[in-house]
């Protein structure tokens, strides 16, 4: 089996107008103790704050940040995804969404457990509002298993060795989501990408996995290990649920391995 710890990743963090939380999350990528390639920050259309918050942490990182910016047409994470996937130097790829505060070696987790065939989905430690309150005023990085304001504690345990143990492959669809999931670039090419029909929030990542799976690359459920925190916002998800549904169930009904609307529209041969 080839070793995966010293294979390029690239990290791609998607955003909307939220340059507070997403300071804190790019902060976290960069004191990473195995740093990615690059930083790509895939934003949904956010206003100037979020560029100037990206020019000034760029100017003091050792690897690039890129920022891949789209107009805003309403929520769009599958078109933003997947213009940041193509731009992508490395051969693997990490999602995590700009809300998500990564563990010190969150990286390097990804990286030693990923494997041909496979796909990762992690899992997440939920923050409270006032732990979040405390951290964006502190600019704080840092977790411990043992602070107030974790609701499901259990997912800030880290325990690399077990976490191997405890990946096993399977076809699940319970639970996915792209706030914290990894995968090959070539097996995301092939799929075309997150399918860009999926407008409005919720499922394009159930579809984009459906796909991945029935063209043979299965899941490894994450844990304790590869661990994100998510820092508590206000919801406001503007739900398109009934139409990505049905999106959905197309796929897993039509056996889909491919989509029409993907990323090969943003792809140049490197």
């Amino acid at each position: 089996m080839k070793p995966t710890d010293k294979i390029a990743c690239s990290l791609v963090i998607t955003t909307y107008n939220s340059p507070d939380l997403l300071d804190l999350s790019i902060r976290s990528a960069l004191r990473q103790s195995q740093l990615p390639c690059e930083i790509i920050v895939a934003d949904d259309g956010s206003t100037s704050d979020t560029a100037m918050l990206v020019d000034t942490l760029r100017a003091g990182a050792i690897i690039p940040i890129v920022h891949v910016w789209q107009e805003d047409k309403g929520f769009r994470a599958a078109s933003a995804r997947n213009r940041a996937i193509a731009d992508a130097k490395g051969d693997y790829i990490v999602i995590v969404d700009g809300d998500m505060l990564l563990h010190r070696d969150f990286i390097k987790d990804h990286k030693r457990l990923a494997l041909e065939g496979t796909f990762i989905q992690g899992s997440r430690v939920w923050l409270s509002r006032e732990n979040t309150r405390r951290r964006l005023a502190g600019k704080k990085i840092a977790l411990s298993i043992f602070e107030n304001g974790l609701e499901n504690r259990k997912n800030a345990l880290h325990f690399p060795l077990l976490s191997k143990l405890l990946a096993f492959k399977n076809s699940s669809l319970t639970g996915i989501k792209s706030c914290n999931m990894s995968f090959f670039r070539h097996d995301c090419v092939r799929v075309n990408g997150f399918n860009e029909d999926f407008t409005g929030w919720g499922r394009e990542d159930s579809e984009f996995v459906v796909r991945l799976i029935n063209s043979g690359i299965l899941r490894r459920t994450i844990w304790f290990s590869a661990i994100a925190s998510h820092l508590w916002h206000p919801e406001n998800k503007n739900c398109s649920l009934t139409a990505n549904d049905r999106l959905l169930q197309q796929a897993v009904d039509r056996k889909l391995t491919s989509c029409r609307n993907g990323i090969d529209k943003y792809l140049v041969k490197r």
